[in-house]
């Protein structure tokens, strides 16, 4: 029964981080085929409760690629991983859910073998990863309109390098040009990003206290000899400071750093973070678990348009 619940807490671990990693798009396929891996060889034999968590880390591959993922490859695996998962549930309301899942995600693979014909009407549709669209184009995202002010800026201000003149173009006209451009850009800032989200960087709310439940759950172990020798004579409590010693009782974060469990417990209550890297636990707090996802979700928009504008970057050097 040790062994089992060892087991059960290692698979636990795995599906919180697969939950994670398949909101991030270049992880996203490695996590599915995992997920697919764990569901084949464990979910057979794994508890109720560890049912539950393999169904929400695969109803959540089905919100990221609703929300966020086109590309047909992520829905194939998508398609496989729900298949797998219906054949696997007991759960009437599950195995619905599961099977409306693979309609849906059947839909986008068709969709992709057998494109839709372009329409008659030439104000419909639009050219998206090499077929046309029955449905009018959305409005762009709004750091895609940044990112194409950038680009538009670089391309202005690459025409104005001296030894690199263009025929018919004034040096003075095109330098004013990219000046303008640049200037549009900054000018428009407030308009380019989303309404507060400036404010939302500005102004992060306090970390609530780490949850109960993750606390207690944490790891203790004790100071040996040898565990000593290795960390060495000057080996200290990062909190309280204080020297180790053996058989000292030391509770382990999941970045594997140690405090003394009195030490560590008004820390995370006060701070909620590792007091050596930073990394943070979860919490108990809805609101605030909501705004790190959005904030996550915010980063890689970033990202995508630093890429963006970099790669605009390139085409002019």
């Amino acid at each position: 029964m040790e062994f089992k619940s060892k087991d059960e807490k290692r698979l636990e671990q795995q599906l919180e981080e697969l939950h994670k990693d398949v909101s991030k798009k270049q992880k996203f396929e490695d996590a599915v085929a995992s997920l697919n891996s764990l569901l084949r060889d464990h979910y057979a034999s794994a508890s109720p409760s560890l049912r539950k968590l393999y169904y929400g880390v695969v109803c959540r591959v089905a919100t990221v690629l609703k929300t966020r993922y086109t590309s047909p490859g992520f829905w194939a695996a998508g398609l496989a991983l729900f298949r797998l998962a219906q054949s696997l549930v007991s759960e009437p309301a599950e195995k619905a859910h599961l099977l409306s899942c693979i309609s849906e995600a059947q839909q986008v693979v068709h969709q992709e073998n057998d494109p839709p014909q372009p329409s008659s009407s030439p104000n419909q549709g639009y050219l998206f990863e090499g077929h046309l669209t029955v449905d009018r184009e959305p409005p762009q995202p709004q750091w895609l309109v940044q990112s194409n002010l950038m680009t538009a800026a670089l391309a202005a201000g690459s025409s104005s390098v001296p030894g690199r003149p263009e025929p018919g173009n004034d040096d003075s006209n095109n330098s004013e040009s990219a000046v303008n451009l640049l200037q549009s850009l900054i000018d428009n800032l407030d308009s380019v990003f989303p309404p507060g989200i400036m404010d939302d960087v500005r102004a992060a709310p306090r970390v609530p206290p780490a949850s109960k439940r993750v606390v207690a759950n944490l790891p203790v172990i004790t100071i040996t000899e040898e565990v000593l020798k290795k960390l060495g004579e000057e080996a200290e409590c990062a909190i309280c400071k204080e020297n180790l010693v053996v058989n000292d009782k030391m509770q382990e974060l999941p970045c594997k750093h140690t405090f003394h469990p009195p030490c560590l417990k008004p820390w995370l209550d006060e701070h909620n973070s590792c007091p050596i890297c930073r990394h943070e636990l979860q919490t108990d707090d809805h609101a605030y678990e909501s705004w790190k996802e959005r904030e996550r979700e915010a980063e890689e928009d970033r990202k995508g348009a630093a890429n963006a504008v970099r790669g605009g970057e390139y085409m002019y050097v």
